[in-house]
Parts: structure tokens; sequence; C-alpha cells
């Protein structure tokens, strides 16, 4: 489990740079609220972005975006809706999905961003 916590981190870390490379602001990190947790929020110029991270170091059982659950999806909009309360925002807000995923033929990892990945529940 705890190499997996550490494939997470690292890949957590490396979206985080991928996306203040792209001009996002990040505003939070590992997002808390009622055990529920959003990986990273941003400010993609006035637009709120939930986003996502999934790492995988094989893609035999799964494509990462493959494991996003309409449980998982749901746990995400209710701590994001939380966030947006307590910091009194009122903005568009869209739910990203960053996925590393590794070549079949080298050690080189791509990574895939999915702007708009899910919408929230109803």
């Amino acid at each position: 489990m705890a190499q997996h916590n550490e494939l997470g981190k690292k890949g957590e870390d490396k979206a985080a740079t991928y996306l203040l490379d792209q001009g996002y602001r990040i505003a939070s990190r590992n997002y808390r609220f009622d055990r529920k947790e959003i990986d990273i929020i941003a400010w993609d110029d006035d637009q709120l972005v939930i986003v996502e991270v999934r790492t995988r170091d094989s893609e035999y059982h799964e494509h990462p975006r493959e494991s996003i659950t309409p449980a998982k999806i749901n746990a995400i909009a209710y701590a994001a809706e939380a966030y947006i309360l307590e910091n009194e925002l009122d903005c568009e807000t869209r739910f990203d999905l960053i996925c590393w995923v590794p070549h079949r033929d080298d050690d080189e990892w791509e990574l895939e961003h999915i702007v708009e990945a899910f919408y929230p529940m109803a």
C-alpha cells in the first residue's frame, strides 16, 4: 500500500507541475471535507477546476480514466461543493481528470489531461 501511495503522490506532484506550466493557479492540494478528498483545486483564468489525478504503473487491469466510479464522482462533487461554500465562491466550475499512463515499449509515462472529464451526478 505504501508503494501505491508513493506512486499516487508522485503523480499528483507531476500533475501540479504540469498545471502550473500550463498557466493554472493552484488554490489547494489534497483538500479534505468529511473524509472526501480533492487532489488539486486550481484556477484556469476565472474558472475553478477540480482535478482528479489517476496514476497507474500498468494498464493491465484498466486505463486510469476507467477507474472513476459514480461513487467517486459524487464524493468529489460533495467536497467541491463544500470548498465553494467555504470560500464563498460564485464561479464556473469544471471537473478535469489527469491520468499518468505508461508507454508499452519504454519507461516513459504519458500525461492525459481530460478537460470536463465528468459532471456531478444529480
